[in-house]
């Protein structure tokens, strides 16, 4: 079987700068991104040096950047010490940024409050002088099990400011989910809520917390820390439970932060494995703070009087990189977002653009394909009903967005004018690896370009060999850099295992299968377990699904594979129309006219064997379709596995049609 994956879906479109997003941009024009990888390039110790030394404030200045003697597991800034906290809030009230707005956070019900960065700075000394009283320091690990708002970002800087290692568990994760990773890292501490609010409803919290500290190894966990969200009655231990409000009652606002060395764990954040297993990914304090740090400002082109919002929930990589760490550290004002984009109405999302004057938005390619949907069903919910002049960035983060997504975006929300940055990188990258600049990079629909200055990235076939360009491969990351995952907690064969496979020449292997064009650009062509192989043909479900998704009658689809005797795989689609689900012949008709569709986009090999219609996909609450269900359900067996982390559970009784 060929080791290369094959591409063929081609866009053309391309779209350059403007004058305008050129002129002030922290990286403007080509040259000047071509002259950052230069520098890169010929010095590479000296350029991170350079960069750390300009971007991070230092307690204890390092001596050594990069230590490769014991590869994979790297070190960054090794003999150096700083503390997290302080490079995202002390420095703040010395540089004329102290009463600036820092978060405004809109509750599910649309109340809004605001703290500035000195509020801020108080309310994290007090929870962490709390913390500290309840015998909590260094080295220990927390979960926190929060809902969006400014206390879960309260508590992850607070945690940072003590050094104590905090794992963030999405609110979303069943008592079960939970369970695995407190025993897992071994928490001492938990730090939850009442309830959380979510399209009008409270959904409890507390109590999953219960339910988990109950099963076996639970008894870890010496106290637990809950924040008075919706006022929902709870169980009560007493000698372990404590209510926030009271543990902040009288603490001071000044909260000495504690130096750790760079390579101190700052978090665990656990992400999917293959196995079923969770993996802990452990990220380093300096280098991580460096790169997204320096990725807030690069990619997202940030500016003093930014308001920037990312869509993510802090449960996620993108929430710490892109809400809590990143952006604070770069003194921005930002938006905290509790509830769903389509409650009270699907306009949500550009109701608040318009009411809070946000700049900078970023969000995910599922919920931009969601409101294409709702804006289609109710005019009223059209982004274009709404007043979206303050905006001057539009972002996508999670996975990637089709081309037709992506002109919607453009022209909808950005309304011509806002350069698009579709950002490429992992829970195990830390933050952005491959992204365009927005005052510098020409655009391609449905791909993230370019490598940023100081990555080193390639496409490669099974021995670790360059692919020709338009051919895909498997993407790989061939240098270190400073926000790279540490390890797997717990488990350092396993970190080998699953990022540094012995015949790939010691490069990062991504997961991911990528193609990269005649001019270079990335093409993510979806996950290495979502390639499909047809008839000799390794096809990536991404280009697939893009392609279905261009047609005028799908609003999104979903594409994966089941065995066939003949072919080795067959391409199943599911797929979520504009109109209302077809049935019989007229299901029959769509569905040849969907095939026929693909055949026309991409080629007769990827043309759907099996097509199933339904008013919804299999998504977690952050909005990623689930495609190992779809693949169960492809192979006509009985769902098994938890389904805890989806919000629509029911989604896949419905599709049983096969057409």
């Amino acid at each position: 079987m060929s080791s290369t994956i094959d591409s063929i879906l081609v866009e053309h479109r391309v779209f350059s700068p403007s004058a305008k997003a050129v002129a002030g941009a922290t990286v403007a024009g080509m040259e000047s991104y071509k002259a950052l990888c230069a520098e890169a390039e010929e010095d590479f110790d000296g350029f991170w040096t350079r960069l750390a030394n300009e971007h991070l404030v230092w307690r204890k200045p390092f001596t050594k950047v990069l230590d490769e003697s014991k590869a994979p597991f790297y070190t960054w800034f090794d003999d150096g010490e700083l503390n997290v906290s302080e490079n995202c809030l002390d420095v703040h009230l010395t540089n004329g940024n102290a009463d600036k707005t820092a978060l405004i956070f809109e509750a599910d019900d649309g109340a809004v409050d605001k703290v500035t960065y000195r509020q801020l700075h108080a309310r994290v000394c007090r929870i962490a002088n709390g913390i500290r009283s309840l015998g909590y320091k260094k080295g220990d690990r927390a979960i926190i099990y929060l809902p969006m708002s400014i206390e879960a970002i309260a508590c992850m800087q607070a945690c940072a400011r003590l050094g104590v290692i905090h794992s963030v568990v999405f609110g979303g994760f069943s008592a079960k989910s939970l369970h695995q990773r407190i025993v897992d890292v071994g928490a001492k501490l938990v730090i939850t809520a009442d309830a959380q609010m979510r399209g009008g409803r409270a959904i409890a919290l507390k109590g999953a917390v219960d339910e988990a500290l109950a099963d076996d190894g639970g008894d870890i966990v010496q106290h637990v820390i809950v924040y008075k969200r919706a006022g929902s009655e709870v169980s009560w231990s007493g000698e372990r439970d404590i209510w926030l409000h009271e543990l902040e009652d009288g603490q001071p606002d000044n909260c000495e932060a504690v130096s750790v060395e760079a390579e101190h764990p700052l978090f665990i954040l656990y992400t999917s494995g293959s196995t079923g297993k969770p993996k802990g990914v452990q990220h380093a304090s300096a280098g991580y703070l460096l790169w997204v740090s320096l990725t807030t400002k690069w990619v997202f082109d940030a500016r003093p009087d930014d308001i920037f919002w990312c869509t993510a929930d802090v449960g996620w990589v993108t929430g710490h990189s892109y809400i809590t760490y990143g952006t604070l550290a770069a003194g921005l004002t930002q938006i905290i977002f509790e509830g769903i984009p389509t409650y009270p109405h699907a306009g949500r999302f550009w109701e608040m653009i318009q009411r809070h004057k946000v700049s900078i938005f970023y969000t995910a390619p599922t919920a931009i394909r969601s409101l294409i949907k709702a804006a289609q069903a109710d005019p009223d919910t059209h982004p274009q009903r709404y007043d979206l002049s303050s905006l001057r960035l539009l972002g996508s983060v999670g996975e990637p967005i089709n081309p037709e997504a992506w002109i919607w975006y453009y022209h909808n929300v950005g309304q011509g004018r806002c350069p698009i940055v579709d950002t490429w990188w992992q829970t195990e990258t830390g933050g952005h690896i491959l992204s365009p600049l927005p005052g510098a990079t020409p655009l391609k629909p449905g791909s993230c370009t370019l490598p940023l200055p100081g990555i080193v990235t390639g496409v490669v076939d099974e021995a670790g060999n360059d692919v020709p360009r338009g051919r895909g491969g498997f993407l790989v990351i061939k240098r270190p850099w400073p926000a790279m995952i540490r390890t797997v907690w717990g488990d350092e064969a396993r970190y080998k295992s699953s990022y540094f496979p012995a015949d790939l020449k010691g490069y990062y292997l991504a997961g991911d299968n990528a193609q990269r064009d005649a001019d270079g650009y990335y093409w993510i062509m979806g996950r290495t377990d979502d390639v499909l192989s047809v008839s000799g043909h390794r096809l990536g479900g991404t280009e697939i699904e893009s392609a279905l998704v261009a047609h005028e009658k799908v609003a999104e689809a979903a594409v994966v594979g089941r065995p066939d005797a003949t072919t080795g795989e067959a391409i199943v689609a599911f797929i979520m129309l504009k109109e209302p689900v077809p049935e019989g012949e007229q299901a029959d008709a769509i569905a040849r006219e969907l095939r026929d569709w693909v055949a026309s986009e991409v080629g007769p090999i990827a043309k759907p064997r099996d097509i199933r219609f339904g008013n919804n996909l299999p998504k977690t609450r952050s909005g990623k379709i689930l495609r190992r269900l779809l693949r169960v359900v492809a192979e006509g067996k009985e769902v098994t596995q938890d389904v805890s982390t989806l919000e629509n559970p029911d989604v896949l009784k419905q599709f049983t049609g096969v057409y």
